[in-house]
């Protein structure tokens, strides 16, 4: 076990939205870290659903409440007295952002907000990351990658209500949360993420699956749209990086780290889908860039990642190839096999990640 992650045997860790796609990943790979999880979501984000794929739910304390429900959000925190919170629960989608604007303020912008009230009964020593998005800076196409201190921006509502609410949290770390030297918060901010268990709509990878899974053409609103694309394990390792990181060195009480690929894993969208093709035969697609009711998205996005290299030494692990492989296969044996396996899978994709043999 890599020194950092034993932090995480028998500690109490609380995550929110741990039933979505990320959050189901994190949910196993703190499990295998040896962490008793207690997760709060509204419901399963899709369906199929990799939290019930995976059967997760025996496996912690499972927690169904929408997080603008503050009092039994305080009633969690408080009783649990976590070591450690994820807090990932959000609307994470561009396009159903455009449909649904206030739910997404809702829950990016008030939901986060809830976080922090509740966090403020806490006397016991907890280490706190708020999950954001690449999205949260004002985007002019720069070339070189979005650094930490970059301005903030977002013209869509779901970039904006990020945005907003790290403008919160700065707020609530300079005021109500002044003084409470036993909360150590930290923001991560990550880019594009792949990976197996994805079914979200209107999103690349779960669109192509779906699609193929059933020998149909899948419609690419953008393919010359540039994205930092990264399995899902690698930003969630930083996460846990930066987690155990704060819980020792007080230094980086307030920081903020992007977790994304390296320069050589930005890639367009038609490579994503090309890529993918090495490893799937049924790989079909339909260009509908032309079509005028497709949202308005950035065409070129990336970001710097050298501060979380030299103060949490952490790295993206996965080149492009590697990424797109694992994901892929995952989606195969998911639609071709027996899907019983799959847990085991999820769990030998995380070791081969961690290099490690982390056992259930």
């Amino acid at each position: 076990m890599k020194d950092i992650y034993k932090i995480f045997k028998g500690s109490n860790v609380l995550i929110t939205g741990h039933t979505g796609f990320k959050g189901s990943w994190l949910t196993l790979l703190l499990k295998l870290l040896g962490a008793n999880i207690t997760g709060v979501s509204l419901s399963v984000p899709s369906q199929p659903s990799l939290f019930d794929i995976l059967n997760l739910k025996k496996d912690i304390k499972d927690f169904r409440f929408n997080i603008f429900d503050e009092n039994k959000l305080k009633k969690i925190i408080n009783e649990l007295k976590p070591d450690f919170i994820f807090h990932l629960a959000a609307q994470p989608l561009v396009f159903e952002s455009y449909k649904n604007p206030l739910e997404t303020w809702q829950t990016n912008l008030m939901g986060t907000i809830n976080v922090l009230e509740s966090i403020s009964i806490l006397d016991n020593k907890c280490s706190i990351i708020l999950i954001t998005s690449d999205k949260v800076y004002k985007n002019y196409e720069k070339i070189n990658g979005y650094s930490e201190g970059d301005e903030l921006g977002g013209d869509d509502p779901y970039s904006a209500s990020k945005a907003a609410s790290e403008l919160a949290i700065n707020s609530y770390i300079n005021s109500k949360l002044s003084k409470k030297n036993n909360l150590n918060i930290g923001i991560g901010r990550a880019g594009n993420v792949i990976g197996g268990g994805d079914w979200a709509k209107n999103r690349l990878v779960p669109d192509c699956v779906l699609s193929w899974s059933n020998s149909k053409k899948v419609q690419i609103r953008n393919p010359s749209s540039t994205r930092p694309w990264q399995h899902v394990l690698e930003p969630l390792s930083g996460y846990i990086n930066f987690a155990a990181s704060l819980d020792s060195n007080i230094n980086l009480r307030n920081e903020i780290f992007n977790f994304g690929p390296g320069i050589k894993n930005i890639f367009t969208v038609k490579d994503l889908v090309s890529k993918m093709s090495d490893y799937w035969t049924k790989v079909q697609w339909l260009d509908s860039s032309f079509e005028n009711n497709n949202p308005n998205e950035t065409n070129l996005l990336h970001l710097n990642c050298d501060k979380a290299e030299e103060k949490l030494n952490w790295k993206s692990k996965w080149n492009f190839d590697k990424t797109v492989k694992e994901t892929i296969n995952w989606y195969k044996d998911y639609y071709e096999k027996d899907n019983k396996f799959i847990k085991q899978k999820s769990i030998n994709q995380i070791n081969d990640y961690l290099g490690a043999n982390y056992k259930l």
